[in-house]
């Protein structure tokens, strides 16, 4: 699930959350704050960024234990890095690594870490990524999460990529899907597969590569994911495909329209989501 802690949650919001039905809607109603992580999660999945927010925050205002703050701070991070702004998310992931430390909890702090990596690697400081996932390899080892196994071969073949290194990257994508696969999350093991497309890609392998990438444009298409429909459209655009450039467009309006929009190069990096900052943060 992803929390370790004692909850009385409901199992419809586990499931679209880390579960098979990550598309559906409407979602129903939270009860306590591990209800509202999980119901953001599944926004934020499906692209409704400001209402994931808006949930985390309410989350964070009844006072959790460390652990769910913890996790509840790796989401917002998580939510401002798919948008780009990474600078946002690299203060939340500090955050999250803290609460982690003070809970004592091996699997909220893998997800900081891990975190913090991709904030690194957003930024190109990839020697820091690199240190960061070790740290966080074996707080993975610890926890025992497929989870956070599938986060850092996530990372783990986005660095490989960023390093012109394909098929280390193809290497961790594919060991993204196995773990991935050992849970029950479909957007887990449709993001997995969009890595293991553009890491086929980047080996030369353009045409299967493309294929691939338009069966999980399919996918993310019917579960109602759409940052990563967004995410295949772009990759799809990038191996030739004129009508998914138009799609990815249609796609980035829809999420505008939702409250949020992606970061344009060279803009502030300023916090979109007006995430509270520091003691603030965890009222």
């Amino acid at each position: 699930m992803g929390f370790d802690g004692p909850c009385a949650c409901s199992s419809a919001l586990v499931d679209a959350a880390f579960g098979a039905t990550p598309g559906r809607w409407p979602l129903p109603p939270p009860v306590g704050a591990v209800d509202r992580w999980h119901r953001a999660v599944a926004l934020g999945g499906q692209g409704y960024y400001r209402r994931a927010h808006a949930e985390l925050q309410e989350a964070q205002r009844s006072h959790p234990g460390s652990e769910l703050r913890s996790l509840i701070s790796s989401t917002a991070g998580s939510l401002h890095r798919q948008l780009g702004w990474h600078a946002a998310a690299r203060t939340l992931d500090g955050q999250a690594l803290v609460e982690a430390a003070r809970a004592g909890s091996a699997s909220a702090g893998a997800d900081a870490l891990v975190g913090l990596a991709a904030d690194a690697l957003g930024t190109g400081r990839l020697a820091l990524s690199a240190r960061l996932l070790d740290a966080g390899s074996r707080m993975v080892a610890d926890s025992s999460g497929w989870r956070s196994a599938t986060r850092l071969s996530w990372v783990r073949a986005e660095l490989a990529l960023a390093r012109d290194r394909p098929v280390e990257a193809l290497d961790a994508a594919r060991a993204a899907l196995a773990a991935a696969t050992t849970g029950r999350s479909v957007r887990h093991r449709v993001k997995s597969t969009l890595l293991i497309a553009a890491a086929m890609a980047a080996t030369g392998s353009v045409v299967p590569a493309a294929e691939l990438a338009r069966t999980v444009v399919a996918d993310c298409r019917q579960h109602r994911l759409l940052p990563l429909q967004w995410a295949a459209a772009m990759l799809c655009a990038g191996l030739g495909d004129p009508d998914s450039a138009a799609l990815a467009d249609r796609i980035a309006a829809d999420i505008a329209e939702r409250g949020a929009y992606f970061r344009r190069e060279h803009s502030d990096d300023v916090d979109v989501l007006d995430w509270p900052r520091g003691p603030a943060g965890y009222c």
